[in-house]
């Protein structure tokens, strides 16, 4: 039987998906390819690169000292501005089949009655900013960084029966920078401005409206950063809007699970960058949850540490464990069903580096000697290095308290000692606050800068007593919105949800560097009755 050669068939290009983060300080890209490896990253700095908002560090802070903001839109500018680079550099932007983003989470964004015809009728001739600049009934978004809603905080916690009572209803208690409250604050000093806005949005949302050329909904792991999603139906609490500001359901809109697809790209991206027809949107989440899908951490146990300017330790729940006095629940976004915590510190690397300057000489190698020297458990001595006001445990004073062997104060360490007491202590904190709401880790992903110490990272696995391993997660919020969006278009293709691990599988790996010493983690158990002691102590002074 004869064969007939094969017709040439004009391949068609792989799939791309790109992942987008609107953070603080700049919007950045990641593209990557189906097999999860990153193939093109962009960015734009707020500061540097549209000085016309006259933002620092990508803000504005008020006389007050209290209130921070930033100009909305600053970030549709950064959006227009980031495409045009990455399409003056080439990328195959026609290529991407589907996008999703990050947004710094807690920040605001009001829109007039309207503003969702303008964006279902952009023109490509002009730019976003040309055509969006009179949408805004309110031109300062509040974001992270603001402190201004005690008042409303106290209201909310008034209103709904305590702290606790706020923590199990929506996963954390009042926050002043929680959306809630914000928007309270909004209703108190300017009822106009409420009156005259149709949509309030998220950043996250707000960016993914853009994309869509429509109101954009809320997903369950930035929507529990607002004090008015009940964390478990991942619906809004009616009991939390009432006590926020009238109609305010309407102003929200829905909210959906995190692995929809919200919309096809408007059609000014096609006409003005080249993207394809088809290439669909992914709904949006804050940086936090989307720095949990970089990780892929969907299952209870699976638990992250970043050591960077503010300490952060996160992972996986099964079911939510809120607390009154420490960290967050949030949705997770690579598990529809489960749940993400997180406990966050002030006190990070920047307190490392000032024990490192007082008793190792600037030195990370005399730092890193001076640990390794020092015996697990320094003797029993406990230090409590606060550099800057601590939000875990809530300490308004900076200053350092020394305790020894027998918890009574000291006024000094030896060198090496304070060295050992600034890392075990931190350790013994994040195991302390993470049990407490439900982060009780089976391995440990170590990240952010100070995870190259080795040293640091035995006393991790010691203090813990589990496995811990390292790797390199540059931009993961961009990177975790990346991932999610070929989740997504996963979950289109097959037409029913897939688990996100079973379709997701990073190019990069992370190396076990250490496994626990099971005398050590004795000792440190033992060590941390102590300590939890003396923390009561120091937060009540």
């Amino acid at each position: 039987m004869k064969t007939r050669p094969a017709k040439n068939r004009q391949s068609i290009p792989a799939p791309l998906f790109l992942g987008l983060d609107s953070s603080t300080q700049g919007l950045e890209a990641t593209v990557i390819d189906a097999a999860c490896r990153i193939v093109a990253e962009s960015a734009v700095q707020f500061d540097a690169d549209l000085p016309a908002f006259k933002t620092q560090g990508g803000v504005h802070r008020h006389p007050d000292g209290l209130t921070v903001t930033s100009p909305p839109l600053m970030w549709v500018a950064a959006l227009d501005l980031l495409l045009a680079r990455m399409k003056k550099a080439k990328m195959p932007l026609d290529r991407i089949a589907a996008i999703s983003g990050s947004g710094q989470q807690h920040g605001s964004v009001y829109l007039r009655p309207g503003t969702d015809r303008v964006l279902k009728n952009l023109a490509p001739a002009r730019s976003l900013a040309q055509q969006l600049r009179d949408v805004f009934s309110v031109n300062a978004s509040p974001i992270w960084m603001d402190s201004s809603t005690t008042r409303q905080c106290q209201e909310r916690d008034a209103a709904l029966g305590g702290p606790q009572a706020v923590a199990e209803l929506t996963g954390s208690r009042s926050y002043e920078r929680f959306t809630g409250n914000q928007i309270a604050k909004i209703v108190r000093e300017h009822p106009e401005f409420y009156r005259a806005t149709e949509r309030i949005a998220l950043v996250s949302s707000f960016m993914a409206s853009l994309l869509i050329g429509d109101y954009a909904p809320i997903e369950p792991g930035d929507g529990a950063g607002m004090n008015l999603m009940d964390i478990r139906s991942r619906r809004w609490s009616k009991k939390a809007l009432d006590c926020t500001a009238p109609g305010l359901a309407a102003k929200l809109g829905a909210i959906v699970p995190s692995h929809s697809i919200i919309g096809i790209l408007n059609p000014y991206y096609v006409a003005r960058y080249g993207f394809s027809p088809q290439c669909r949107v992914t709904a949006f989440s804050g940086d936090n949850p989307n720095s949990l899908a970089a990780l892929g951490l969907a299952q209870s146990g699976e638990v992250a540490i970043s050591l960077g300017t503010s300490d952060t330790v996160f992972g996986a729940l099964s079911e939510p464990r809120p607390s009154a006095t420490e960290g967050h629940i949030f949705g997770n976004p690579i598990n529809p069903k489960g749940y993400m915590a997180l406990v966050c510190y002030m006190n990070g690397s920047l307190t490392r580096e000032s024990v490192r300057d007082s008793f190792a000489g600037r030195s990370w190698k005399r730092f890193e000697d001076a640990l390794s020297a020092t015996r697990p458990g320094n003797g029993g001595k406990i230090g409590f290095f606060f550099k800057e006001p601590e939000i875990t445990p809530p300490v308004r004073k900076p200053g350092i308290f020394r305790f020894g062997a027998d918890n009574r104060p000291t006024d000094a360490f030896r060198p090496e000692e304070n060295i050992r007491a600034v890392v075990e202590g931190q350790f013994l904190s994040m195991r302390l606050h993470g049990r407490n709401i439900g982060l009780v880790p089976k391995k440990i992903l170590a990240t952010g800068g100070a995870s190259v110490n080795r040293s640091i990272l035995r006393v991790m696995a010691d203090v813990f007593g589990v496995p811990v391993y390292i790797g390199s997660q540059a931009n993961s919020a961009s990177l975790g919105s990346a991932y999610r969006t070929l989740h997504g278009w996963h979950c289109v293709q097959a037409r029913r949800f897939l688990p996100f691990t079973k379709v997701i599988k990073p190019a990069e790996c992370f190396e076990k560097t250490f496994d626990p010493d099971k005398t050590n983690h004795r000792l440190y158990t033992a060590l941390l009755v102590r300590y939890a002691k003396l923390e009561r102590w120091v937060t009540d002074k």
